[in-house]
């Protein structure tokens, strides 16, 4: 069972409130190390930072990305810490005004994130023997996402991989199991620190909110598919004390699978696309992760 229930979207990395990650709170083992390697493909409009005043923006963006997983007990409750490193190549053109059309590539590291959680209730701190005769029911666990500006920044460019600010969000999360499927919902607000360097001015953002619904079946050999859909909105961006005309009221849908390969190692596909869209952040998303769990 180990080598599916701890697989993630590695689209975290790019757009706040965006993502789309199945298993969270997941019920498995403690002491246990998580390695995983990912691709996602992500084009039409869409920017690494969906606060940036930019319309009629279009992006080709190739993402590569390594994360790390350890779980582990705390109060008998199981805990746990996730580390998501990013790389990325972007290419992209904007449609000013006046009609001219400008073009530009980036490439370098995006901000790294890091997720704490512990799943309060339903979910004890258990080791592989005791593991084995544990049902799951209903899960309710917290977590905290922080994001850390490490990624390449020009303070004299409007598009860039990194954000050059600080992001926070706190989450709340239930799982439930009903034999084969695993119904999921989580609720968040990310937080944001102010970025004082964008194109000389400072760039505020107001709180986005999001909330996710994830529904997988889980076959007997552990191969498993799921619906997964996000609604995000909120997020209005304020430029030198000029509130822009940026809130965003967005919903996507995607589907995911996941196949055992090895002992311990998996393999997971996942797409997803707007499936409403207010203000721009229009585009769709293709990732494919290879998982490797180890004790």
């Amino acid at each position: 069972m180990l080598q599916f229930v701890l697989v993630f979207f590695l689209g975290i990395f790019l757009n706040y409130g965006q993502d789309l990650e199945p298993r969270v709170y997941a019920n498995v083992v403690k002491d246990l190390n998580v390695v995983a390697a990912g691709y996602v493909f992500m084009n039409g409009n869409v920017l690494t930072d969906p606060s940036l005043p930019i319309t009629d923006f279009t992006l080709h963006s190739h993402n590569f990305a390594v994360n790390y997983i350890r779980t582990f007990g705390l109060a008998n409750k199981l805990a746990r810490v996730q580390i998501v490193l990013p790389y990325s190549f972007m290419d992209g053109s904007q449609t000013r005004t006046n009609g001219d059309v400008l073009t530009g590539s980036r490439t370098g590291f995006a901000d790294m994130k890091i997720r704490f959680g512990i799943n309060l209730l339903g979910s004890p701190a258990l080791d592989k023997a005791e593991f084995r005769s544990f049902e799951q029911k209903t899960i309710l666990g917290v977590s905290l996402v922080t994001s850390i500006p490490t990624g390449k920044y020009y303070d004299d460019k409007q598009v860039n991989i990194g954000t050059n600010r600080w992001g926070f969000k706190p989450e709340i999360g239930v799982s439930k199991r009903f034999t084969h499927v695993y119904a999921e919902a989580y609720a968040g607000v990310w937080f944001y620190t102010d970025n004082n360097d964008f194109m000389g001015k400072k760039l505020e953002q107001k709180s986005t909110y999001s909330l996710q619904g994830h529904a997988s079946y889980y076959f007997k050999n552990h191969m498993w598919i799921g619906f997964n859909t996000t609604w995000f909105f909120g997020g209005k961006t304020i430029t030198d004390g000029v509130e822009e005309d940026s809130q965003i009221d967005n919903w996507r849908v995607g589907g995911t699978f996941s196949t055992p390969i090895a002992k311990g190692q998996s393999v997971r596909l996942q797409y997803h696309i707007g499936a409403y869209t207010n203000n721009g952040l229009n585009y769709y998303a293709l990732s494919a992760v290879y998982q490797y769990s180890f004790f």
